[in-house]
């Protein structure tokens, strides 16, 4: 008797503006050119991946007043590229993160449930929050969001967003058969709501998308966002990179489902992973610190250090120590990024960590970004893929390529055909929707 292994799920992020791109490479494109948003959606429906996922920047990110140089090409709207994208692809998945604190359901649930329709049932919503007043300067509401609020108003945004894709009964239309019209039977879009974020009352414009609901995807680390996916989420896009952290990670999140009357499939787990591929592994490794050399310029590692210290640390040596002065707790050169939490505590760590391995600014910081989570030969990386599926560490990944639009295409053409052997990947597509991949349930669906 043949044992079924588990498979691995795998999902493509464009590579846009963050910390993983490499610019300095001639092979780097544009950031806004749908060609690109084409090709890595197309390699990534090559290789038979679950997903094509894009990331969101409702403001350009500054430092010391200055527009971040990683912001400069600018940030398309993701709805507007993943339709677009819906035209040229057949079965891939298409996510797009999309903020609920500065959107709001009514509209945001049609856009998806539209997206949904024209994709013929390949949408996804990734759902974050946002307390920053830097980013609300750009809303008309402005930052009015506590902190504490966020995951609220989260629940309640998507609660309501289910409520409206669910106002459609199956019944509600049917076809005329003797005029070929279509008639009313009632129940089309009645929704009440009554919650302490949000009143609706209204009939919603579409009816049921062909998976039922997009997929929701969330990617919360904090134990309130570890919560908030258990209790609603799909997917979770998380950061743990070792065995050991994944395996945690896992387990935790996995535990708490049954919480909520939900089996442990039903929410799929996939950490966001970068590669470096080689012939041999000594030649991955001298590719790999290549990719981080160009990531980490010394521009880039003083950057890195003023978004810790808060202050100007320009005048510091890269390839010398870490300064000798302590951080400037909300110093606030850095706008439109995560605060850290505990400058003071991050410093101390960064000092022993350069102090034990003796590093420079640049190679610490080089060491303390790193993500590269995959780094072999062709057979070695899957083989490591393998073992994180089938250890329970992650159902499957989410790699960022480090160039734009191209780092997917050895790893679809290397990768993949090993994964595909080993009987862990599909070599097909068996289903129409994204649900239909991932191997999630359809709401409302029968039969």
């Amino acid at each position: 008797m043949t044992v079924s292994r588990k498979q691995v799920h795998l999902a493509a992020h464009f590579p846009g503006v963050n910390n993983t791109t490499v610019w300095s490479d001639p092979r780097s494109g544009s950031q806004i050119d749908f060609e690109s948003f084409r090709h890595l959606a197309r390699t990534a429906e090559r290789g038979r991946f679950d997903f094509f996922f894009l990331a969101e920047g409702l403001r350009l990110r500054e430092l010391k007043g200055r527009i971040h140089d990683l912001d400069v090409v600018g940030r398309p709207e993701s709805l507007t590229v993943l339709a677009a994208l819906s035209a040229v692809t057949e079965r891939l998945g298409l996510a797009g993160t999309i903020n609920v604190t500065f959107n709001e359901p009514y509209e945001l649930a049609r856009r998806l449930a539209s997206l949904d329709h024209l994709s013929g049932g390949r949408a996804a919503w990734n759902v974050v929050t946002t307390s920053d007043a830097f980013t609300g300067e750009n809303f008309r509401r402005g930052g009015y969001l506590d902190p504490a609020d966020r995951y609220l108003r989260a629940a309640e945004f998507v609660e309501l967003a289910r409520e409206l894709w669910d106002s459609w009964r199956p019944d509600a239309l049917a076809a005329d058969q003797e005029g070929g019209r279509f008639v009313r039977h009632g129940g089309i879009g009645d929704v009440r709501h009554r919650g302490p974020q949000f009143d609706v009352e209204g009939r919603f414009t579409l009816p049921r998308s062909p998976q039922g609901h997009p997929v929701i995807i969330q990617a919360g680390d904090s134990d309130e966002g570890r919560e908030f996916a258990a209790a609603t989420a799909d997917v979770i896009f998380s950061r743990h990179g070792t065995l050991e952290e994944g395996r945690a990670f896992y387990a935790d999140v996995k535990r708490r489902l049954a919480g909520y009357g939900r089996a442990p499939d039903s929410l799929k787990i996939m950490p966001g992973v970068t590669y470096a591929l080689g012939d041999t592994e000594e030649e991955a490794a001298e590719n790999a610190a290549e990719i981080r050399r160009q990531q980490v310029s010394p521009q880039t590692a003083i950057a890195f250090l003023e978004q810790v210290w808060g202050r100007d640390m320009s005048g510091y040596d890269t390839d010398g120590p870490l300064p000798d002065v302590d951080p400037v707790v909300g110093g606030g050169l850095s706008q439109g990024r995560v605060p850290v939490k505990d400058p003071l505590a991050v410093a101390a760590k960064w000092r022993a960590l350069a102090a034990e391995k003796k590093l420079s600014i640049r190679e610490l910081v080089i060491e303390v970004t790193g993500r590269q989570s995959f780094i072999g030969t062709p057979q070695s990386v899957a083989a490591r893929i393998d073992e994180f599926v089938t250890t329970d560490a992650a159902d499957g990944f989410i790699l960022v390529p480090h160039l734009t639009p191209g780092g997917l295409d050895d790893f679809v053409a290397k990768v993949v055909p090993i994964l595909q052997e080993r009987g862990v990947f599909r070599t097909e597509y068996t289903g129409t929707t994204l649900r239909d991949h991932l191997g999630l349930e359809t709401p409302g669906r029968t039969s």
